[in-house]
């Protein structure tokens, strides 16, 4: 093996996870409005903890979803992620449910809304979008990994074929790099689960089941080695979790939801915010243009940078950062600014934003999941002109 250069270390969690559930909540609500009004102003905040669930937030929108229909898409939702039987201490068929939904400000929306002219960005901010050619997806290694164990966990309990598994859980994965920046082994890997109780005196057990229907059909085989470390369950049972173990949020989960910490982050999350909201939509083109410039192979890694003012349609800036790996001689901001739309209206329309299910990303992941339309590299050959 060669001399490992460095260590990195991302994590990812379920869906049953407390942050993910509130996080689910909400774009099953935006989704709702989407539905019934492509032009729905969604601003919408979960929290959940033991038996108890509150939506709160601001919507503007021409769509009627009565309190009945909230509360069901709630319940429905809690029930679909797993939670659904009385001794989890938190059953979408009869924890409290909350609704604090109420109109946007109009002093937001008129910078939004505003008639002929193109659409205002929905808040000021700095996007980031990133790519690397390390992984098939075009995603961070450690990330790409973590997050594939969670989606497994999660299959493994939804088809039974761990049947005693519970929503609740964690992947945590750490990489060795060699000194040229190549994955070279994996140092460490983290998995916590909840069970149920009939395994919290048969940890050995639940360790085995997760090694072999887990590990074996997730990790590759060439990046174990006899110094990697496994920890599974490593405090011991994990019986209590979900929102009874502890208190879920929307937007607590932001790196989880983007390049586990391998890339910049500007702050804003994503769930529960319709597509004006650049803090959603401006990641995701930044995603796009990154994936884009790699896959044309422009550069082996790239990191785009996008900023704006509330109520201005144009971005304030824009940077590319291709850290050493690109093209020599080629314009970055140039190449970008010329082949991709960069305003609130350019990429809802670009990516098709009107006409996503967004719950999708909070329960798979944002980034690197196949379909989503800003993972398309549909504009990599027009962009190998500029080689």
């Amino acid at each position: 093996m060669n001399e490992i250069g460095r260590t990195f270390t991302s994590e990812s969690v379920t869906q049953g996870h407390p942050d993910k559930v509130a996080d689910i909540i909400s774009d099953a609500i935006l989704d709702a409005y989407m539905e019934k009004d492509k032009y729905s102003h969604v601003a919408c905040e979960t929290c959940v903890t033991t038996d108890f669930c509150m939506v709160f937030g601001e919507i503007t929108s021409a769509a009627h979803i009565s309190e009945d229909e909230i509360e069901k898409i709630i319940r429905d939702t809690i029930i679909e992620i797993g939670y659904d039987k009385p001794e989890l201490k938190f059953d979408g068929h009869s924890c409290k449910v909350e609704n604090r939904l109420h109109e946007q400000s109009a002093d937001i929306n008129q910078g939004v809304d505003r008639g002929d002219e193109e659409t205002g960005a929905g808040d000021q901010g700095m996007m980031f979008g990133f790519a690397t050619n390390e992984t098939e997806s075009l995603m961070p290694y450690p990330i790409d990994l973590a997050r594939k164990l969670t989606n497994k966990l999660t299959e493994l309990r939804e088809s039974g074929e761990i049947p005693y598994l519970r929503p609740d859980g964690k992947a945590q994965v750490s990489v060795n790099y060699d000194k040229d920046g190549n994955v070279a082994s994996l140092d460490a890997i983290v998995l916590s689960t909840q069970h149920d109780e009939t395994m919290s005196d048969n940890q050995e057990q639940l360790k085995a089941d997760i090694r072999e229907k887990l590990f074996k059909a997730v990790i590759p085989d060439e990046l174990m080695t006899e110094d990697t470390k496994e920890h599974i369950n490593p405090t011991g049972k994990f019986e209590i979790g979900g929102p009874h173990g502890d208190a879920g949020l929307t937007g607590r989960k932001i790196i989880v939801d983007t390049y586990g910490g391998y890339a910049r982050h500007g702050g804003g999350a994503f769930s529960g915010k319709d597509c004006t909201k650049v803090d959603r939509s401006a990641c995701y083109m930044a995603r796009y243009i990154a994936k884009n410039i790699v896959a044309s192979g422009l550069a082996e890694k790239c990191e785009i940078q996008l900023s704006y003012a509330i109520g201005v349609a144009e971005p304030t800036s824009v940077m590319v950062d291709t850290f050493g790996t690109g093209v020599e001689g080629v314009d970055f901001e140039k190449v970008v600014r010329e082949n991709f739309r960069l305003t609130p209206d350019g990429i809802i329309e670009t990516l098709g934003l009107r006409d996503t299910k967004y719950k999708q990303t909070a329960k798979y992941g944002h980034f690197g999941i196949e379909g989503l339309p800003w993972e398309n590299t549909d504009k990599a050959e027009d962009l190998k002109k500029y080689i």
